[in-house]
């Protein structure tokens, strides 16, 4: 049995190369027997597909507010009310500046601003993104919150050059949400 059966996780995927590592820490977290809803923003469908995280989850993938399924009224309240965790793998620099204004206008953030589950965030950018001030400032205005981080890591990045900036790896990931929840 591990230690995250049974645990309702939300993973949130945005618009990155590194969103096709989620695919994997979506089967590693549904082998753990953890309970996982996957919302996926309008960028993230353009680097993966739907059909993987329904394979893996053998549920529907959330992709839009105002698309909620039968029986549900407002989905980003059920789905922040659901979670025992919120994870967001890969966060851009665009969703993190989003959070960090306190903006909703999209399923994910909406559901991140309601909800009062533990949010941990795993970014995923280009070495001069991640090293911009502002994005920076974005990140300590998130960790004040009480936003947890795991990653970047250095590393060769999708654009060709190399820094920090390198999503997390899944399991890295993995260990980060079961220590959330313990």
């Amino acid at each position: 049995m591990s230690e995250l059966s049974g645990r309702k996780i939300l993973l949130a995927v945005t618009g990155g190369v590194s969103a096709y590592k989620s695919c994997y820490l979506t089967s590693l977290l549904v082998q753990a027997q953890a309970d996982v809803e996957v919302i996926m923003t309008k960028a993230a469908l353009e680097f993966v597909g739907v059909a993987s995280f329904t394979a893996l989850t053998k549920k529907r993938v959330h992709t839009d507010i105002f698309n909620p399924p039968n029986g549900i009224n407002a989905l980003h309240i059920y789905l922040a009310d659901w979670a025992d965790v919120v994870v967001i793998a890969p966060i851009t620099a665009n969703t993190l500046a989003k959070l960090a204004c306190g903006l909703a206008d999209n399923l994910l953030t909406a559901t991140v601003l309601a909800s009062r589950s533990p949010i941990l965030l795993a970014p995923a950018m280009n070495v001069n993104m991640w090293e911009n001030k502002v994005v920076q400032e974005n990140v300590s205005r998130l960790k004040q919150a009480g936003m947890h981080f795991v990653g970047p890591q250095s590393g060769h990045l999708a654009c060709g050059t190399s820094g920090t900036g390198r999503m997390a790896e899944p399991d890295e990931i993995f260990d980060a949400i079961a220590d959330l929840l313990k």
